[in-house]
C-alpha cells in the first residue's frame, strides 16, 4: 500500500481493497523529492505530514496488533524519488502489486504513469482507486457526454448522481489480520523534519491539529456550528469556516463521510449544510476542470483572457513586493497577506479580495499570486487554486464577469465592520475609529496623530487608487469584450 494524499486507515479505498485481495500487506509512504526539493526550508505541510504519518504508524499498529502484535513499524517512510522508491522496494520486498488511490494532478499522473510501466516490466501490477474525491473524472457528464463548464448545472448533475449513487464503504478491519510490519532489514524510524533537509515551523504555536485524531476534532467542532456557516463564512473575524482544508488535502479525513453528514443535516434542512455541501462540489468540480483540460495549469481556461496584457517590468515587480508582504496601503488587503504569512491559512472571503486586488487593482498576472498562495497555503490543492484565481482573474470556467471589481474598501467595511479582523493583524491601525479604519489615507491629520498612525512611516500610503485602477483595468480587458 502507497499512501500519499490519503494519510489514514479508516474508510480508505486503496488500503481496504489492499487488505481484501492481499495475504500480507506492508505500507509506505515516500517523501516525494520532486515535490519536496522546490519548497522552502520552513513549511508546515510537511510537518503537518510528519506529524500525521506517526499517528497513521500507530493506527496501523492498532488494526494489526488485534492479529498478531509486533514492536516494527507498520509504515515505512523513505525520502527520494517516489518513481524510483516504489519499484526499488517492490522489487526488494518481491511483491505482487502495489495499491494506491488516483492523485489526477498533471504532474502526478505523469508519475503514476512512469511506475505503472516499470512495474509492468517486472511483472507487478499497479492498481489505484478513486478515494480523495466523491465524484471524479468522468462520473459527472453532461446529456451528450461532455465536460461541465459551469458550476450551477454541474452541481445539479453532481446531487443527482448523488441521489442514484450509494456511496462505497471501505472497511479495514474484517481483513487486516494482512497487515504486516515493516520486512526486516528493511526497517528504519520515521524520518524527521531535519533529516528530510527542513526546518520546524509554527505549526504547533498555532495549533494546527494533525492526524487522524486532529481531523476528527475540527470535524466535530465544526458540525456544532456548521447550521450558521452560510451566513459566518463570510466574516473573517467570525468562527465560521471548518478549518479542514488541510485535512481534505492530505487525506486525514474522509470526503465520503464529510459529505454523507453535510447532506443528511441538508435533508433536515440546514441552510448552512446545504452551502457547505456546495463548497465540497467546488472541490469536485474544479478537480474534474483540471482532469479534463491540463491547459489551466499556466494558461488560461478560456484562451482569449491569453491576449490580456498584463503590467510588467519593475513597477509590476514593486507592486507585487508591496502585495506579497501586506504594504498595499488598503487594510483589509494587508491583514489578509500578514495572515497568510504568519499562519499558511486565508479566509475564503479574503482569497477572493486579495486576488480580485492583485489583478484588478494592480493589473498583475494571476498567475503570480496563484505561485505565491501554492506556496504559502497549507491546505494548497492545484485544482482549487487554480480554479479560484482563474475566477478571480475572469479567465477560468464559470467565473466572475472581468467588469465585476471587487472594492476593497466596501468589501472591508461589509465583512470586517468593527475591523476585528483588520485590528488582529494590523495592530499599528488598531487605535482608529471603526469609520476610519478601513481607508487611513481619507483621515485628517489630527485623527491619525491620535491613533499613533503616520502614514508613509507605520502604514503605506495606498499604491493604487482604487478607482483609477478599476478603469484602466476595463480597458486592459477591452481585448477580450473585442474578441
Amino acid at each position: 500500500m502507497w499512501f500519499r494524499r490519503d494519510l489514514r486507515w479508516e474508510d480508505n479505498a486503496a488500503l481496504s481493497q489492499a487488505l481484501k485481495s492481499c495475504q500480507e500487506l506492508w505500507c509506505l509512504f515516500v517523501f516525494d523529492r520532486d515535490i519536496l526539493d522546490p519548497l522552502p526550508r520552513h513549511d508546515r505541510r510537511v510537518e503537518f505530514i510528519c506529524a500525521s504519518l506517526h499517528e497513521l504508524d500507530q493506527g496501523l499498529r492498532g488494526l494489526a496488533d488485534t492479529q498478531k502484535p509486533s514492536q516494527q513499524p507498520y509504515l515505512l517512510a523513505r525520502h527520494g524519488y517516489a518513481k524510483e522508491t516504489v519499484l526499488e522496494l517492490a522489487l526488494g520486498w518481491g511483491v505482487q502489486a502495489v495499491f494506491a488511490n488516483h492523485d489526477d494532478e498533471p504532474s502526478t499522473r505523469e508519475r503514476d504513469a512512469q511506475v505503472l510501466g516499470a512495474l509492468a516490466a517486472v511483472g507487478v501490477a499497479f492498481h489505484t482507486f478513486k478515494d480523495h474525491l466523491i465524484f471524479e473524472r468522468d462520473d459527472v457528464r453532461t446529456l451528450s457526454g461532455g465536460t461541465y463548464s459551469v458550476f450551477t448545472p454541474y452541481r445539479n448533475a453532481w446531487l443527482k448522481k448523488w441521489a442514484q449513487t450509494s456511496l462505497p464503504t471501505h472497511p479495514v478491519q474484517p481483513h487486516a489480520g494482512a497487515l504486516r510490519p515493516t520486512p526486516p532489514g528493511w526497517s528504519q524510524p520515521l524520518p524527521s523534519l531535519q533529516a528530510l533537509g527542513f526546518e520546524p515551523t509554527n505549526l504547533a504555536a498555532l495549533k494546527i491539529p494533525t492526524g487522524v485524531s486532529g481531523a476528527q476534532t475540527l470535524a466535530q467542532d465544526f458540525l456544532g456550528r456548521i447550521d450558521q456557516y452560510h451566513e459566518a463564512r463570510e466574516f473573517p473575524a467570525v468562527k465560521g469556516p471548518s478549518y479542514l482544508g488541510i485535512h481534505l488535502r492530505f487525506g486525514t479525513v474522509s470526503v465520503r463521510q464529510l459529505a454523507l453528514q453535510a447532506h443528511q443535516l441538508t435533508e433536515r434542512g440546514s441552510q448552512g449544510a446545504r452551502v457547505w455541501l456546495s463548497e465540497l462540489i467546488w472541490r469536485d468540480f474544479y478537480a474534474q476542470i483540471l482532469y479534463h483540460h491540463p491547459h489551466v495549469v499556466g494558461a488560461s481556461f478560456k484562451p482569449e483572457y491569453e491576449r490580456i496584457r498584463w503590467l510588467q517590468g519593475p513597477v509590476a515587480d514593486r507592486l507585487f513586493q508591496a502585495w506579497c508582504e501586506g504594504r498595499t496601503g488598503y487594510p483589509l488587503v494587508d491583514a489578509a497577506m500578514a495572515q497568510i504569512n504568519q499562519t499558511g491559512y486565508m479566509h475564503n472571503r479574503l482569497r477572493m479580495v486579495t486576488a480580485s486586488f492583485l489583478v484588478k487593482d494592480l493589473g498583475l498576472d494571476w498567475r503570480w499570486g496563484e505561485r505565491y498562495f501554492a506556496q504559502h497555503l497549507n491546505d494548497f490543492d492545484l485544482s482549487s487554486n487554480n480554479g479560484g484565481w482563474q475566477w478571480a482573474s475572469s479567465s477560468g470556467c464559470d467565473s466572475q464577469p472581468y467588469f465585476r471589481i471587487f472594492n476593497p474598501v466596501s468589501q472591508s467595511q461589509k465583512f470586517d465592520p468593527q475591523g476585528r479582523f483588520i485590528r488582529r493583524y494590523l495592530p499599528q491601525l488598531a487605535a482608529l475609529p471603526d469609520a476610519l479604519l478601513h481607508a487611513p489615507w481619507a483621515a485628517g491629520a489630527l485623527a491619525l496623530h491620535a491613533a499613533g498612525v503616520e502614514l508613509g512611516a507605520n502604514y503605506p500610503h495606498p499604491v493604487v487608487a482604487h478607482e483609477e485602477a478599476r478603469a484602466q483595468t476595463l480597458q486592459r480587458y477591452a481585448v477580450v469584450k473585442k474578441a
